[in-house]
């Protein structure tokens, strides 16, 4: 045996996901949003506000009023773009309130635009919603 701390074969499994996958530019980005998880088990299921800073369409940066407790995984949704139930996963979660999470499915680019329309950014202020597309 090896000695603690050495080589050991599941240092060497990667994950598509989070090990292989394309890097996506963050973009800035003032959007309400909302986190839904299950407290005790499965008998209550909890929600808390927050702001989406940042995002890209693999992850997210998220921002608190509040120090918030988050669970390992959750889901977001973004009400003002119509975009309900995107499974999510808890990367970091950082002093300054903020957190950083990953989707467990990629963002379209329709999506994407649909949440800059509604983004109060101002980089994002001429943006248009292409009504025939939706």
């Amino acid at each position: 045996m090896g000695a603690a701390g050495g080589s050991h074969f599941l240092k060497k499994e990667e994950s598509f996901m989070y090990d292989r996958e394309n890097r996506y530019r963050m973009e800035d980005t003032m959007n309400a949003g909302r986190l839904e998880y299950t407290e005790n088990g499965i008998t209550h299921v909890a929600a808390r506000r927050c702001d989406v800073v940042r995002i890209s369409m693999s992850g997210a940066v998220l921002l608190f009023l509040t120090k918030v407790d988050l669970p390992r995984q959750f889901y977001l949704d973004i009400p003002d773009a119509r975009i309900t139930k995107i499974g999510s996963v808890l990367m970091k979660n950082y002093a300054n309130n903020t957190a950083e999470i990953r989707f467990l499915r990629l963002l379209t680019q329709k999506e994407l635009d649909r949440i800059f329309v509604f983004s109060t950014h101002p980089a994002h202020r001429d943006r248009v919603l292409d009504v025939r597309s939706w």
